[in-house]
């Protein structure tokens, strides 16, 4: 019987903890590079970290991963029934659905500015579910991640014929473009952006055959009662 020879984890050269770092989630990775200086210095590589996917916007808070140069790749994908009160107009909240919303509302477009000031060597981000990303917030991204080449949006309330504007006026990598159930993106947005940039794959399932956002209307609209009383 051969003698059995052990080998400690920290025996390893880089390039095998990397690889075996690479077989861990996020939690597990961070667990794992607690144990010892080398390992968190393992985790903290950017090599590490070329894709991140989150499945919820609470993982967004917490300190499990790493945004660096190396970030190619981007998902942020939120499959909860409070997706449902994000998508409803700001002035259609009652005062419950305001508090529920308060809580995450500046999550993901906080997130993705530390993307834009870290990530340049972006090549694609796909949100789903995120209904308080800004047009602003889309268009800082596309100016800072000059290498983009996918940008799929899908149920963002918020976006607008805005970001298709700045695709075609900023997004010179982009390849392919999703704003599936957007339902602020118009028809007429999505016919301008096809003339200005016919190579450019577009897809919006849905987006321009749903009822926008409409203006506030109605005793909840903000001067309602100051205008009731002008016309009395």
């Amino acid at each position: 019987v051969w003698p059995l020879h052990t080998m400690h984890i920290t025996q390893l050269n880089r390039e095998c903890l990397l690889h075996l770092f690479s077989f861990l989630d996020k939690d597990s990775r961070k667990n794992l590079a607690r144990t010892c200086p080398q390992l968190q210095d393992v985790f903290e590589d950017p090599a590490l970290w070329p894709l991140l996917h989150f499945r919820s916007l609470t993982e967004l808070k917490k300190d499990n991963f790493l945004l660096s140069p190396a970030l190619r790749s981007l998902s942020i994908c939120w499959h909860s029934s409070r997706v449902q009160v994000c998508s409803i107009e700001d002035w259609l909240k009652s005062a419950l659905q305001r508090s529920i919303c308060s809580r995450h509302e500046n999550l993901v477009n906080d997130f993705l500015l530390q993307v834009c000031d870290r990530c340049p060597n972006l090549a694609s981000v796909t949100l789903s579910g995120c209904g308080h990303v800004t047009d602003d917030c889309l268009v800082r991204l596309l100016l800072s991640c000059p290498r983009l080449r996918a940008l799929r949006l899908e149920n963002c309330a918020r976006v607008t014929n805005r970001t298709l504007t700045a695709v075609a006026a900023h997004g010179r990598a982009l390849q392919t473009l999703h704003v599936d159930f957007c339902r602020n993106v118009s028809a007429a947005g999505l016919r301008r952006l096809r003339a200005a940039c016919p190579r450019l794959t577009l897809r919006a399932e849905h987006s321009a055959a749903m009822i926008p956002d409409q203006p506030p209307r109605g005793p909840q609209a903000p001067g309602a009662a100051f205008r009731k009383l002008l016309q009395r």
